[in-house]
């Protein structure tokens, strides 16, 4: 059986494309008189019609455009092809905005024109094609996280756990995904130069509030003890769970279980995303603490002042309140003694808040 090879759509049928619409006929309609299968017309016009109140279909505009798309695709870095595209994805950069958001506000900026248009994934590709090359460390060093080689992100390790009664994450309920409920936390470490000092980070899932912990070192007993100390002065409400990745440093997590009621829940290797917004953290703490950095010479006075800046930050996801705030909202469905309000008042006393 001769396999059917696949066309292009043609300048000429994009022409009656265009004549049938201006007629008012439909996707169907138009796939049938030019014998191609609906799909193929659907996302042709779904391609050049992005707002059907205020634009229409030209057959020319949309030949040349389809042409070009198929040049760059196949054989052109579309970026290096178009400078104005080249200049606003740079200006992005410098303005340390991520691939990501520039993909979504150049949709915004230039909602009707093909060329300045392009996905994160594309971003990203430009900037590690030739990541060797002096321009292209400049832009990896731009980015919010600047590793030098992209990592695959779906690979789970095939070595045996060594932390012994692991809960995993799939035994997690699944309540606590949806961050409507306030108390579960997720915790790791940021590590310092030569892997020689280390920090703790708590981050809780639904207001984004961080507890940064200082570390003499990385043992098991050390990290749960200030993990525990440090988390100590919460409500129990507060305190439910918490995700960990495999680290050895929550080996002792039944321990830290029975003297905080906290659930330790494990994710999977090298699935940093099932802690997202610990993660996320990480990197807003190692705006202020770089690579390199030895923790052993930064002051719990100092953490606490970085910690104070991250709860008191507006956050998009929070509708633009602060954690603190965030946090503060949820001790109002709480009763707890004048104690707890005076060893949170450093936290929440820099965003002028009042709690009753």
């Amino acid at each position: 059986m001769k396999q059917k090879k696949y066309k292009r759509l043609s300048f000429e049928e994009r022409v009656i494309i265009q004549t049938l619409l201006e007629e008012k006929k439909s996707k169907s309609f138009i796939s049938k008189k030019l014998k191609r299968s609906r799909s193929t017309i659907g996302r042709e016009i779904n391609k050049f019609i992005t707002d059907p109140k205020r634009d229409k279909y030209e057959a020319q505009l949309a030949d040349w455009c389809a042409k070009d798309d198929y040049l760059n695709k196949r054989n052109l870095d579309k970026i290096e092809t178009h400078k104005k595209l080249q200049i606003y994805v740079y200006k992005g950069l410098l303005k340390h905005w991520s691939p990501e958001q520039i993909s979504g506000r150049i949709k915004l900026d230039y909602p009707n024109d093909p060329i300045m248009t392009i996905s994160h994934e594309a971003i990203y590709q430009h900037i590690y094609a030739h990541r060797q090359a002096s321009l292209n460390k400049k832009l990896i060093a731009l980015l919010p996280y600047h590793k030098s080689i992209r990592r695959r992100a779906n690979v789970y390790s095939k070595r045996k756990t060594r932390i012994k009664n692991q809960i995993s994450i799939e035994q997690r309920p699944l309540h606590i995904e949806n961050r409507k409920e306030v108390g579960h936390w997720e915790g790791d470490l940021v590590i310092g130069k030569r892997q020689k000092s280390a920090i703790g980070t708590n981050v809780e899932r639904k207001t984004r509030y961080v507890i940064i912990s200082k570390l003499k070192n990385r043992k098991s007993k050390t990290v749960t003890t200030e993990f525990e100390r440090d988390l100590k002065p919460l409500p129990k409400k507060l305190k439910k769970t918490m995700t960990y990745d495999n680290g050895m440093e929550m080996a002792q997590h039944e321990l830290f279980t029975k003297k905080t009621g906290m659930i330790v829940y494990f994710a999977h290797p090298y699935s940093s995303w099932e802690r997202g917004t610990n993660e996320n953290t990480n990197g807003l703490i190692r705006r202020f603490f770089p690579k390199g950095t030895d923790f052993n010479k930064i002051s719990k006075e100092q953490l606490k002042t970085i910690q104070n800046k991250l709860n008191n930050r507006p956050r998009k996801v929070l509708n633009y309140k602060t954690p603190a705030e965030a946090l503060a909202l949820e001790y109002q469905w709480f009763e707890f003694d004048f104690y707890v309000l005076k060893l949170f008042d450093f936290y929440l006393h820099s965003a002028n808040l009042k709690i009753e």
